[in-house]
């Protein structure tokens, strides 16, 4: 049985297309109201990460299917939408620097592999959400809300900035977490 939880993390996998979507139409020469619609579906995408959070935890509405859509939820919408404001076709939003997407999808990937990696060797991935990831991921948010308002460098730079550091430091934190999950399944085997 789904849950509400569970239903707004579908909603959010959802409406990514249709962000992206109004991007592209935006991008192509559009009319602004696309780019201020698909402004409007990404923060409403956004707020839902953490709406659906609530209730799970609130309503004890936690389910291992809402476990592993929550994170691919958010991984698509920033990943969709950081990819595409960093090739900013036709050059119509402030640019993002190369930098940026390449260390937001980066962190994605490698934390993916080494999941893979620690659930091939112990069977089993423990990840423990840190406030440190939530931060990033937030800042990550504001920082394409902005982008999508036109909001030009030097105000863009302090959520970008921001969004840089907390990115990598929670990468490092999560690093750490699975060296020590599976350092404890090598050491338990031995």
């Amino acid at each position: 049985m789904l849950t509400l939880a569970t239903k707004i993390t579908i909603l959010r996998i959802l409406l990514v297309p249709v962000c992206l979507s109004q991007l592209i139409y935006y991008a192509a020469g559009y009319a602004d109201w696309h780019r201020v619609l698909a402004f409007w579906i990404f923060v409403v995408a956004s707020l839902s990460d953490a709406v659906d959070g609530f209730i799970a935890r609130q309503f004890n509405q936690q389910s291992q299917l809402g476990r592993v859509l929550d994170p691919i939820a958010d991984k698509l919408l920033l990943m969709t939408t950081v990819i595409f404001l960093a090739f900013n076709p036709g050059q119509v939003l402030p640019k993002l620097p190369l930098w940026f997407p390449i260390l937001v999808v980066s962190r994605a990937v490698l934390l993916l592999a080494g999941a893979l990696l620690i659930h091939v060797v112990v069977g089993e991935v423990k990840v423990k959400p840190r406030l440190i990831s939530k931060i990033a991921t937030l800042l990550q948010m504001v920082t394409l809300g902005c982008v999508m308002l036109k909001i030009p460098p030097p105000a863009l730079n302090w959520p970008l900035y921001a969004a840089a550091v907390f990115t990598a430091g929670s990468f490092i934190w999560y690093l750490f977490d699975g060296a020590r999950q599976l350092n404890s399944a090598i050491t338990a085997k031995l």
